[in-house]
């Protein structure tokens, strides 16, 4: 996401941010401003261990283990079903989240952004820390205020001349060069969206469903669960996709899904991938961590 320019009307070109992904650790809030350097070398994620294709971090209730009239998927989705309503409950987290996405024909850099979510009323603030081309800036969304809008501000001289603005999330401005509207982040978006494409792919054959155990993001072990359609089909919306769940936490850590070759004999295209760092959950955040007035924050 980021404030890319201004037209010589000096309209204002994109401003976005999707996430995805939580946990459910405790944690004290975090005083002022979040951490403002990306960590360095991005996130270590590993898909060696061993391979299980039976389940991940499954009870035996959610399974029908041999059942060769059940879809491979339908673990992974009671999982996620029953995962959905224990996050609900969360109230607020924070984390530094790793995003790539690809728009069109490009694959955009890894961008590090601060996160702050709150859930009720659902509210959004976010600090982008690297590249160096959106370093600075941040956006914060709240449901129910600013008439529906974001708050957004650019950095360098774009920062200086326009400073704050409002933008429409799902507008043409805000939505150049994004996947996704601002008011879709969140987990809880997310785990309603996957649990929505995997019910519509249970419908279907070609699907192929591993798990391997033994997975690492950064020192966090986790299982992955890594679901392959082998042939595009108009139903299908993914070749390769993979969630890393935290086996201590339970939850997902991160998410990347790839489209098929564009070649016979080529390497699969990632379309997106969002990873989550350092999550803290029930923080305990404040109207102030929503509230640009904030002098944390640099609107103005």
């Amino acid at each position: 996401m980021l404030l890319q320019g201004w037209s010589s009307r000096g309209c204002l070109a994109a401003f976005f941010v999707y996430i995805a992904l939580t946990s459910t650790a405790s944690a004290q809030a975090p005083a002022g401003r979040p951490q403002q350097s990306p960590p360095a070398g991005g996130p270590d994620y590993r898909m060696a261990g061993r391979t299980d294709t039976s389940s991940p971090n499954i009870n035996p209730s959610q399974m029908r283990a041999g059942d060769p009239n059940e879809h491979p998927l339908m673990p992974a989705l009671r999982w996620a079903r029953e995962g959905h309503v224990a996050i609900e409950k969360i109230q607020d987290y924070t984390a530094t989240l790793i995003k790539r996405e690809r728009i069109g024909n490009t694959l955009g850099e890894d961008q590090y952004v601060v996160l702050k979510v709150r859930h009720r009323p659902f509210s959004v603030y976010l600090n982008f820390l690297a590249p160096s081309a959106v370093k600075g800036q941040e956006c914060m969304y709240i449901e129910g205020a600013n008439n529906g809008k974001m708050w957004a501000h650019g950095n360098g001289m774009r920062e200086k001349m326009f400073g704050t603005v409002s933008l429409l999330p799902e507008g043409n401005v805000a939505m150049q060069g994004q996947r996704y509207p601002l008011p879709q982040i969140g987990i809880l978006n997310l785990t309603k969206r996957l649990i929505e494409v995997a019910s519509e792919d249970v419908k279907y054959g070609e699907c192929e469903v591993k798990y391997f155990k033994g997975a690492k993001i950064n020192d966090r072990v986790c299982t992955c669960t890594q679901v392959i359609h082998p042939n595009p089909r108009k139903n299908f919306l993914f070749h390769v996709a993979r969630i890393f769940v935290d086996d201590n936490l339970n939850i997902p850590v991160r998410y990347e899904a790839y489209d098929w070759p564009k070649t016979a004999g080529g390497e699969p295209e990632l379309i997106e991938a969002y990873t989550y760092l350092n999550m803290k959950i029930n923080v305990g955040l404040t109207d102030s961590d929503f509230d640009i007035r904030n002098p944390a924050y640099r609107f103005r």
